[in-house]
């Protein structure tokens, strides 16, 4: 079984716009290419033309089995009532977690004024998943997206359960000490490439996470994702293969851990 935990519905060449019903279908044929049986959809904290928000992501997926969402929200630009719409789509089970950008937008993820959000994710608990790391945009600010502030937040909310998008991508080190240290921080591995893997930007990475492995113990923590339709499910799962890791373990990252940490029923897959 295979769960990727972090794909879009972002259309990404804005040169021309796709419906959110073609890029659902490109999603779920690709899927199917790749033997894929359940994908996360993250909505974006931008919502415009070329990125569908909560509401219309949670609509389009209705009856896709194999899908669930985690809402993106805005730092800079959410309201009272957004807050509440998500509250009543968590009640509703109809979101999985929730995703905060930093880097791309500028907040660091301890600031206070998230601590609504926070609390919201332990009541219910779901995940609050934050960017880390290299930002797809040039006019990202990376000193907000560095996994060591992961770290605060990690400990004034020890009930929360929290990921790491990007195994905080180019601070992998930095990623294992605050996974290792927190027992409620999980990371993912996707968008570590555009496209697909050279050959020697795999070997590179598969060094990487295999050194992370090493140092943080039991992958218990560490989620597969790919980024789609950034990088390449192919590519990716091509890259999982190659891991020098006993099938168990594997099986841990492929599926197992965001079963339980999403709360995906995998026997309705």
């Amino acid at each position: 079984m295979i769960i990727d935990a972090l794909t879009h519905l972002n259309n990404y060449h804005e040169e021309r716009v796709v419906s959110l019903e073609d890029c659902l279908d490109k999603l779920s044929d690709t899927m199917d290419e790749n033997k894929v049986d359940y994908s996360l959809v993250l909505t974006s904290y931008l919502v415009n033309e070329h990125r569908p928000g909560i509401k219309k992501v949670v609509e389009a997926i209705e009856g896709r089995k194999n899908l669930g969402v985690v809402a993106g929200v805005s730092f800079l630009n959410y309201r009272e009532r957004d807050l509440r719409e998500i509250s009543d789509y968590i009640n509703a089970g109809l979101i999985k977690g929730l995703k905060f950008y930093p880097g791309y937008e500028p907040f660091y993820p301890y600031d206070n004024r998230l601590q609504v959000f926070y609390d919201l994710a332990t009541e219910y608990n779901i995940p609050v998943m934050f960017h880390s790391g290299d930002t797809y945009s040039p006019k990202g600010r990376i000193r907000y997206s560095h996994p060591i502030h992961i770290d605060e937040v990690a400990v004034d909310n020890p009930d929360m359960k929290i990921v790491i998008c990007h195994v905080g991508n180019p601070w992998i080190k930095d990623c294992m000490e605050v996974v290792y240290k927190n027992k409620n921080v999980h990371a993912d591995i996707s968008g570590l490439v555009l496209g697909d893997f050279s050959e020697k930007f795999e070997k590179y990475m598969k060094a990487q996470i295999e050194e992370m492995i090493l140092y943080a113990g039991e992958p218990q923590y560490l989620l597969y994702g790919t980024d789609w339709p950034i990088c390449n499910m192919k590519s990716y799962l091509k890259f999982m293969d190659q891991l020098d890791l006993p099938q168990e373990k594997k099986e841990l990252i492929l599926w197992k851990n965001a079963a339980k940490l999403f709360d995906i029923d995998v026997s309705k897959l």
